[in-house]
């Protein structure tokens, strides 16, 4: 009876080590018996990387469209590559045009308060737009251009693959859902299928919105609890 009780123990024993240290790898040589992985991140990088290189390639090389023609700049995204969450803006504006980089300037301010009014640190999320270029003088895309380029977006999501993704603005919006209508759909959780996996979307008004009518900013407050509510509901770490 005592022998079967110690054999019992030692398999629970064995099973709770593989259930508590998933990322420990065992060797029969005694000077690395317990190696750590440390590299599982960096490959991953590296693989986002090379994915969005060739997207921003595919990008790039798209042929007869105004807002390439006349952007100077291929703005594709900025921050975590790992992180659960991801931000999709409309399109840049001139700030971000000539930087490179993705909502500068007071945009970017306000977008980094609002992120941290939750608690979450704005390098800890990947931000990019729905179209990668700037419209000439800053116009809304036009619903065809829109469409055009969410091929590339919806790719885009499925690279980064978040757990919660975040559409600031009626491009964003009508990028992945086909509505338009933001004032009837931000505060919602809505959701979209890519390649057999489930994204859960929030929509809400982008930063550039909220600072020509700053009364909204009460609307947005609501929807950022909802995210961090559902940060907590699907346990997410950031």
């Amino acid at each position: 009876m005592i022998k079967k009780t110690l054999n019992q123990n030692a398999k629970y024993a064995q099973e709770l080590l593989k259930a508590v240290e998933p990322d420990f790898v065992f060797s029969e040589k005694p000077i690395n018996r317990l190696k750590i992985t440390q590299n599982k991140n960096i490959s991953k990088n590296e693989n986002k990387s090379e994915l969005l290189k060739n997207l921003r390639e595919q990008i790039n090389s798209i042929q007869n469209c105004n807002l390439k023609e006349s952007s100077k700049n291929l703005i594709m995204g900025d921050g975590d590559l790992n992180s659960p969450i991801m931000l999709i803006g409309e399109a840049p504006g001139k700030i971000e045009e000539e930087s490179g980089s993705t909502f500068q300037g007071e945009i970017g301010s306000l977008l980094s308060k609002m992120l941290l009014a939750i608690k979450i640190k704005r390098e800890n999320i990947y931000t990019t737009y729905s179209i990668n270029f700037r419209p000439p003088e800053d116009r809304k895309p036009t619903s065809q251009e829109i469409k055009r380029y969410s091929i590339f977006l919806k790719e885009h999501i499925s690279i980064i693959n978040p757990e919660i993704v975040i559409l600031m603005g009626s491009t964003a919006l009508e990028a992945i859902t086909n509505l338009n209508k933001i004032s009837n759909e931000r505060g919602k959780w809505k959701e979209i299928i890519l390649n057999n996996k489930t994204f859960p979307l929030m929509i809400t008004f982008s930063p550039s919105y909220l600072i020509r009518f700053p009364e909204n900013k009460k609307y947005s407050w609501e929807d950022l609890k909802k995210i961090k509510q559902k940060i907590q509901e699907l346990n997410i770490k950031i």
